[in-house]
Parts: C-alpha cells; structure tokens; sequence
C-alpha cells in the first residue's frame, strides 16, 4: 500500500511538474513573439506613415531629379557641376554612381568612390535594373552608409543608361520619425524583457540600420551570422542559431519584413533578436527547488498516511488469509494455493493432511483452553517441518494440511517422519496430555495429471483415516 501510494504521489506530482514546466516554456515563446510583433509592426508603421503622409518630399524628389536630368542633357561633364551648389539648391544630397556602381560626384565628399559592389551585393544588383530602367524610382526610410543616419533616396536613370543620379534627404529630424521611431521601441523593449539582449533591424547587405559607425565603419553582419542571414534573405523565412555574446549562450533569431511602397517598390529588412534563457532557466530552476521540496513533503504525507491506514487495514486483510489462532494460512489460502498448483502443473505436487488424535478428549477433559494451547504449539511444529517452500495451514478444528509445490517420496517421508517424532517430544513432558494419549496420524497424496484439488483432497484424506485405522502416531502413503 505504501508503494503504491508512493508511485501515486510520484505520479501525480511528475505530472504537474511537466505541465508547469511547459507553461513557462510557452510563457517564455510567448513572450519572444510579442518582441518580435512589437518590433515588426514599429517598422511595418513608420513604412505606412512615410508612404501615405511623406508624398511632398518624394514630388519635390522627382522634380529635382528631373531637372537634375536637364542638367546633364546639356552638360553631362560632371567635373563641371557645383554639387554644393545644387545641394544648398535643392536642399538634399545629390550623388552620381556609374556603372561600375561607384559614386563618382556627390555634394557628401565622404561618399565619393563609395564602392556597392563591394559592399552591398544585392543593392549592387538592384542599382544595375534602375540605370537600365527609364523612370523615377524612391524608396521609403533606408540607412546612409557612412553615418547609419536615416534617409530616404530616390535615383533617376540618365538616357544613355551610363549614371544614376541618386537624391538623398534625412529623416532624423522628420515628425514622422520622431513620432514612429522605431529605434525607440527597440530601446523600450530591451529594458522591459531581460531575457532579450539585443535587437537590431538590418538591410539586406546586413548593414544595421540606424547603427552609429564605429572606428569610421559601419557596423555589418560577423562571421558567424553570415550564413544564417543570408539564407533568411534568399529563402524569405525565419531561421534561429545558438551562438555567444559577450561570452554568454545566446538564441539569434531572423525575421524577414518586407513592405511595398505605392510606386511599387520593395523595402526589405531582417529584423535580429538575441535572447537568453537566462530568466526562464532561473525560474526553472526555482521552481524545480520547490518542486522537490513540495515532492518530499508529499511523499512524507503519502507514506505517514499508507502507514496508518496499512495498520487499520492490515489486520483484516491478514485474518482473510491465516488463521486467527495458529497463524497459519487458513482453509481460503490453501485451496486457492493448491487450485494455482495444480492448473500450472509445473512441478510434482503432494498434498499431507495432519490431524491430532484424541484431540477431543482433550477439549472434554482438560478444557478448551488447553486445547488451544495444544493447537498453537502443534502449528508451531507443522510450520517448521514444512519449511518456508512450502505451505502450512490449519484447515479448521485439529485438522491440518502442507501443500509441497515441489517434492518427491524421499522428502515425504523424510518430513513425516520428523513431524511425528518431533510431536511426540514435545507432547511427552506433558502429563495431561499423556492421560488422553494425544498424537498425530498422517495421509499423504502426490497429485496425478488428471487430479483436482478436491480428488486430490479425497486421497490425502483416505490415507489419513487409515492411519488413524492402522494404530495411529503413524504416515500412510496414497498408492
């Protein structure tokens, strides 16, 4: 009963130990695809806001480069071009890139033999269809290479297919970017879940947009990232990695974002998260503290409780099975045991009744109480005959029974033998026994093939009685 409650506890308290291990688990997901919503939709707005709200300064964009275009009809030498003039003009950058992909011209001397090719593959690529193309093209919010400030760039075609004259304007001061910033949801959000390191949104050259430079360069993708990042860019799904930061473990994950502006074109990002599993761990492991302490206290409760009511019921599931006063199994153990034999068949099978002669004289003469005592010790005798192999019991009255599951005629004897002269020594320094002359008679059967537990009853049975017939204090063998 014990066990049993002991294996229910465990059970029980296992159970809910995975369920609540999951529900943190998912708890913790859950937490992981808010950031990465949160931090989308930022980006998906501000895209939406400049798209619906920036149309003034994408027409003025269009009109400058095509008067830019003008320009270059009737003087395409742009060694000749006052590029500070037509920036304090215009009021925006103006960059010339060739078809090397090179910016050749630019009012930002910083930018001047800015190389794509080498930098940025796929807007290299993307640079490539707008000089062969003949219309205006703007994209939304992208990031200037040398600064990692926000800027919004259109490029306009010249006829010969030759240059791209490329408009740059900054959106840092811009009240859409002031009121979208999505920088600021990314800081938000670092401080409010201490499981997220870091967050950063990058172009698909795996620049980080907004980044500041460091050491005169933009920050760019590492190594290691590398490979994630450009399958997250050709195949357009997510994909995550374990890898170390600031010499901890750390999950990146990639999510691609992608937003068509009204003319068409796409704006294409990957959004980095990098978290740990620091906090879900620590409440993990809290919780598995508790969890053993709450375990020992349940399986402290469950064997106090197994014991007390094994105690209540102990006792009657005992007297099912022995008899209340000798101790040995009862007539309900013993003809379950001998049926259980004799179906199995897998060894030879005897069964020996023992009865006490004169029994009855001595309940008459010497009272019950003495007849008790007679019983309890004879019992005592029986049992260690028998031995722990076998099955002793008191089958009702002065009658006995062993059930040998494994013997054979040798034993038999031997046992018989040991039995009666073993009951004569302990019977004869009584003297009130000896006036009743009080022994015991024997009948043994071995079970055949086709016996019963009743046939083979009736024999051991037949040979008892005829003991008793012969004389007594004697062993008959079933033949």
């Amino acid at each position: 009963m014990i066990s049993f409650s002991v294996l229910i506890s465990l059970s029980v308290a296992f159970i809910d130990q995975v369920k609540v291990k999951r529900h943190l688990i998912e708890e913790h997901n859950i937490k992981l695809q808010l950031v990465e919503d949160t931090i989308l939709n930022s980006l998906h707005t501000i895209d939406k806001a400049y798209n619906m709200f920036d149309k003034e300064t994408t027409e003025k964009m269009r009109q400058y480069s095509e008067a830019l275009l003008s320009l270059y009809k009737t003087n395409s030498n742009f060694d000749m071009w006052d590029f500070d003039a037509l920036k304090e003009k215009f009021g925006m950058d103006v960059f010339i890139i060739n078809k090397e992909n090179i910016i050749t011209h630019s009012s930002l001397k910083e930018d001047i033999n800015l190389d794509f090719k080498s930098c940025c593959d796929s807007f290299s690529k993307l640079l490539d269809m707008r000089r062969n193309g003949e219309t205006f093209v703007y994209d939304g919010m992208d990031l200037h290479q040398k600064s990692g400030e926000f800027k919004k760039y259109s490029y306009m075609p010249t006829p010969d297919h030759k240059y791209i004259i490329e408009l740059g304007v900054s959106l840092s001061n811009k009240e859409i970017l002031n009121e979208f910033n999505f920088t600021d949801v990314i800081d938000s959000l670092e401080k409010q879940y201490t499981s997220v390191d870091e967050i950063h949104v990058y172009v698909p050259d795996g620049f980080i947009l907004g980044e500041k430079i460091k050491n005169g360069e933009i920050v760019k993708l590492s190594k290691q990232k590398e490979k994630v990042f450009r399958n997250v860019v050709k195949s357009g799904k997510e994909e995550e990695f374990t890898g170390i930061l600031n010499g901890k473990e750390t999950n990146f994950r990639y999510i691609p974002y992608e937003y068509y502006t009204d003319n068409g074109s796409m704006t294409h990002r990957i959004v980095e998260i990098a978290y740990n599993k620091g906090e879900l761990n620590s409440v993990l492991n809290d919780y598995r503290k508790d969890f053993l302490i709450h375990l020992f206290i349940i399986l402290t409760a469950a064997i106090i409780l197994s014991f007390i009511i094994a105690r209540i019921v102990a006792r009657p599931m005992y007297l099912a099975f022995h008899d209340s006063l000798t101790g040995l199994k009862n007539r309900a153990a013993f003809e379950q045991t001998l049926k259980g034999l004799l179906r199995r068949r897998e060894s030879n099978v005897a069964l020996m009744m023992v009865d006490l002669d004169n029994f009855k004289l001595v309940n008459d003469k010497l009272g019950h109480g003495k007849g008790d005592v007679l019983l309890t010790v004879t019992a005592k005798v029986i049992q260690a005959c028998a031995g722990k192999q076998n099955l002793a019991a008191r089958l009702g009255g002065d009658e006995f029974a062993i059930i040998f599951s494994n013997t054979n005629m040798e034993e038999i004897i031997s046992i018989s033998n040991k039995l009666i002269a073993e009951m004569n020594k302990l019977l004869l320094p009584e003297c009130d026994l000896r006036k009743v002359d009080v022994t015991v008679s024997i009948g043994i059967a071995f079970a055949n093939d086709d016996d019963n537990m009743q046939m083979l009853y009736e024999k051991a049975d037949t040979v008892l009685y005829e003991s008793k017939r012969k004389g007594k204090n004697q062993y008959q063998i079933y033949a």
